[in-house]
């Protein structure tokens, strides 16, 4: 069910980073590893404030189905957060965000 968006223009060990962020996932809000799916975007332009410097952004984006607190769902933020630089090949100039949303009423899966 969590349904997992990255957008990046960082040099960004996508599958490595997958691999980790599932189980942590799964740990965090108790769900099911299997029904973690990834979906990876790359960015071919950004511009970060006044365009002045060269920075680059991962941001993952995590829906899940609603019920879990604001709480929760920030503890997984910073999770998230802090398991990113593991996977970058340089952290400097790299700005980093995630995002945990609930799915719309509307989500359905076939």
């Amino acid at each position: 069910m969590p349904q997992i968006t990255v957008d990046y223009s960082a040099p960004l060990d996508r599958r490595g980073f997958a691999l980790a962020l599932h189980p942590l996932v799964v740990e965090t809000v108790d769900t099911r590893l299997d029904g973690c799916k990834t979906r990876f975007r790359e960015v071919e332009e950004t511009v970060v404030g006044d365009g002045s410097t060269d920075d680059v952004i991962v941001h993952v984006e995590i829906a899940l189905l609603p019920g879990r607190s604001d709480e929760l769902k920030a503890r997984l933020s910073e999770a998230v957060l802090g398991l990113l630089p593991d996977h970058l090949k340089a952290t400097e100039g790299v700005r980093l965000s995630v995002e945990v949303r609930d799915l719309e009423a509307s989500y359905r899966k076939g």
